[in-house]
């Protein structure tokens, strides 16, 4: 009988001997939360820290965006393939054993998963054809924002729009502080304000829709002070130019159904008054 596919429940437990790590193998490696069908080798492997990838349920699609891999196994000259069924059956129970819930299985050639571990919403998509074991997976995450809006576009924003949105300030899940990494948004800020003395702002606070919306008015609103208080404090800003104010999911850019949304309308905005 066939060696089941096992999920390694920690990360770095499996170690690979000479033999699992043949030299057909391409340059890459096993994903941690599954183990190689037996006598198979990676033909192709492929990884980006960031990249969408969209999964086929029976009734809807999933556009999943974050940490993307696709692995390709191919059997060793020799080694008989399993069929596509005991592919996918094997896969459903590893998703299964790993906490994980099986969403949608096609025929006998594919199934889709999603696990939730450590904190990580990871999709898994499996199939198999002619012989080929295909793994797609990608582990739920925002994109880091590595270019950020300025002073200068914030200020055109304003002057089209009457407010802009501020991307950068940074809490930790449900609470109000500040967190270190969100200096560089705030000194654009300051920036803004000092070199436009006649502005005076609503600083506002929007949240995603977790959670009861009383409790999101109020953090929201602890939000804005925060900034505010930064503002003040730590770029002399006068206090009678800022105004703090909560809408909790309020005014939301962007639907509240996926991550991607919510993490879109977690955001501060300033409101020219």
């Amino acid at each position: 009988m066939r060696k089941s596919i096992a999920l390694v429940v920690a990360v770095g437990a499996l170690l690979f001997g000479a033999a699992a790590t043949a030299q057909e193998d391409v340059k890459g490696k096993d994903h941690p939360l599954f183990s190689r069908w037996p006598g198979y080798y990676i033909s192709i492997y492929e990884h980006k820290t960031f990249e969408a990838y969209t999964f086929q349920l029976k009734d809807r699609k999933e556009t999943v965006e974050g940490e993307w891999f696709y692995l390709r196994y191919s059997a060793k000259k020799g080694v008989e393939p399993p069929s596509s069924l005991e592919v996918v059956r094997n896969f459903e129970n590893a998703i299964r054993k790993a906490g994980g819930t099986v969403l949608y299985t096609e025929g006998n050639y594919l199934t889709i998963g999603k696990i939730v571990k450590e904190g990580k919403e990871i999709w898994v998509e499996a199939s198999s054809s002619f012989g080929d074991i295909h793994l797609r997976i990608v582990e739920r995450q925002a994109m880091e924002q590595t270019i950020q809006a300025n002073a200068v576009s914030w200020l055109s924003d304003i002057t089209t729009t009457g407010h802009a949105a501020v991307y950068g300030i940074y809490f930790d899940t449900d609470k109000a502080e500040i967190k270190p990494e969100s200096e560089p948004a705030l000194a654009e800020m300051a920036k803004l304000l000092k070199n436009n003395p006649a502005l005076n702002v609503f600083i506002v606070g929007h949240t995603d829709n977790t959670g009861s919306f009383e409790h999101n008015m109020k953090l929201s609103t602890d939000r804005a002070t925060s900034v505010v208080n930064a503002l003040v404090a730590k770029y002399g800003i006068a206090a009678a130019r800022l105004k703090p104010c909560g809408v909790a999911s309020l005014a939301p850019v962007a639907p509240n159904r996926t991550e991607d949304g919510k993490a879109k309308n977690r955001r501060v905005e300033l409101v020219e008054r």
